[in-house]
């Protein structure tokens, strides 16, 4: 290896043993290795190397690959794992193979497409199992070991289970929220259910952006909330801090329990109404007889 001081510029470069530049470091402290540097660290390897190959002792579990500190020195990011890399593949003038592949223990975990898709531990659009991230907002998920209760995915405040979606079966899936009576106190039979849901107004309407003209069933949001407030979500007329709206929201499946329990109270008339009527006709009957 030698040192060199190329012209004016103020080009230095380390040659290798065919006296060509090895490293070069020009005028604005850029470095190049295998190539003239057009940014400050430029790295180009030879046909099929790895750009950047960092490798720790032998006896160490892990090793950092990649550190990024402040002007303290301290650790700010790093990339740390056992045979942990990241695989950049352009493919060819011909095809779609471009690629950024990300390996961990030697194997691929995650990559991202030229098409703008996340795959993580697939490479497939509708994955048998992983996950894929569409690039258009979409996501799926897939299992192919998974039975009856198997978590897709599951929600936790404070690391304690409150929500989740499960496989049901084979062919469907459960969406749940917290539901167990030791998490519930003050617990009462609903009463005047019947008249609750008839302050509930169901309507008939068109979505503003939708391009044609489907009539859909719905509540308004903020007629709904005063009849059941645990199915709504922001408040009426709401705006941020720039003036757009903050746009209201329902879950219309928290109206069931007070749906069902109306249905209940209207059983239990129509159950009262048809004793009063057999206890009727039997009168008429016995009166009849009589005759």
């Amino acid at each position: 290896m030698a040192l060199t001081k190329v012209g004016k510029e103020g080009i230095t470069g380390i040659s290798n043993s065919s006296d060509a530049n090895a490293i070069t470091i020009d005028s604005s402290e850029n470095v190049g290795i295998g190539m003239t540097p057009s940014r400050p660290l430029h790295i180009q390897a030879s046909s099929g190397a790895a750009s950047i190959y960092v490798r720790g002792r032998s006896s160490d579990g892990t090793a950092t690959m990649l550190l990024h500190e402040d002007n303290s020195g301290n650790a700010q990011n790093s990339i740390t794992g056992y045979t942990t890399h990241l695989r950049l593949d352009a493919g060819t003038a011909s095809d779609a193979g471009h690629t950024m592949q990300f390996y961990v223990n030697d194997s691929e975990r995650m990559r991202i497409s030229d098409g703008g898709n996340l795959f993580i531990n697939t490479t497939n659009t509708t994955p048998n199992p992983g996950i894929n991230l569409g690039p258009s907002g979409g996501m799926s998920q897939g299992n192919n070991n998974g039975t009856d209760g198997f978590y897709f995915n599951y929600i936790t405040r404070n690391a304690t289970l409150i929500g989740s979606i499960t496989q049901s079966g084979t062919t469907g899936v459960a969406f749940n929220t917290s539901s167990d009576y030791r998490l519930k106190e003050n617990v009462a039979d609903m009463t005047g259910a019947i008249t609750r849901v008839k302050a509930l107004a169901p309507k008939r309407f068109n979505w503003v952006a939708e391009d044609d003209d489907r009539t859909v069933d719905g509540f308004l949001a903020h007629e709904a909330q005063a009849v059941v407030p645990e199915a709504v979500t922001g408040i009426k007329d709401e705006v941020d801090d720039d003036g757009n709206a903050v746009m209201q929201g329902i879950d219309q499946s928290k109206l069931v329990p007070l749906l069902t329990a109306a249905l209940k109270e209207s059983i239990a008339k129509i159950e009262a109404l048809e004793t009063e009527m057999t206890a009727l006709k039997a009168r008429v009957t016995a009166l009849e007889d009589a005759d």
